[in-house]
């Protein structure tokens, strides 16, 4: 694996409380393969705006889209959960987007037996201006840098309570789908999830590919691939 894990450490010193007592602290480290920056919201718009899709406004639009298939539910499954506190309304995205959770979540659940969780998926201006003003660190409702989940073609899948070889894992799988130009990730610190564009390309690139996964290995170590991709169609 090529990739650069790059990221600073974020440290605490030694601290001197009252009396002469000594507290420790441990060193906290945040270091994402993918760490969220200005030119990645850039790129995500640049995708949306080629496939000449529409940021959804309010939840009119939200439902003529799921009206003539535009938007598609996610359906949980054995390899694949929702947060249960996400409103069934927004549980949608793209077609190509579900189809990518799909892949992911079944190679996820073969090495790990463990499911993938969806904490979002599609949002409308509305709710993102809502969001942005409990969280300051949420994306804009417009501009270049707006959130790309307005398109629907953005999921949050969850990173907290991963253990460091499932991270890896991920990591490593969207390092692969991003060299493709598949997808634009982002590890969020905040809410600890892997925020994740799918391009439309994606549907193009898997009907070209015989997507299987591969066995769950007898031992604990992380695989360096995670689907077996033929060269032939399907």
């Amino acid at each position: 694996m090529l990739a650069t894990m790059c990221g600073q450490a974020f440290a605490v010193h030694h601290a001197v409380a009252p009396h002469g007592h000594r507290r420790h602290f441990r060193w906290l480290r945040w270091n994402p393969m993918f760490r969220p920056s200005h030119e990645s919201l850039l790129l995500q718009n640049a995708e949306i705006d080629r496939l000449d899709l529409p940021r959804i406004q309010d939840d009119t639009e939200l439902e003529a889209l799921k009206a003539d298939g535009s938007l598609v539910p996610i359906i949980p499954g054995e390899s694949l959960r929702i947060e249960p506190s996400l409103d069934p309304s927004r549980r949608y995205c793209r077609p190509w987007t579900r189809d990518f959770v799909d892949d992911l979540s079944k190679a996820y659940y073969t090495r790990f037996h463990e499911q993938i969780q969806v904490n979002s998926a599609v949002r409308t201006v509305k709710v993102q201006k809502k969001l942005r003003r409990h969280n300051r660190n949420a994306a804009p409702a417009d501009g270049d840098t707006a959130s790309s989940h307005l398109a629907g073609v953005t999921v949050d899948l969850q990173r907290r309570g991963l253990t460091k070889d499932q991270v890896k894992w991920m990591e490593r799988y969207l390092f692969y789908m991003k060299a493709l130009g598949l997808v634009e990730p982002e590890e969020e610190r905040r809410h600890w999830c892997f925020h994740i564009m799918v391009s439309g390309h994606y549907s193009e690139w898997r009907e070209t590919q015989n997507i299987i996964p591969l066995e769950r290995p007898e031992n604990n170590e992380a695989p360096e691939s995670q689907v077996a991709l033929g060269s032939g169609g399907k």
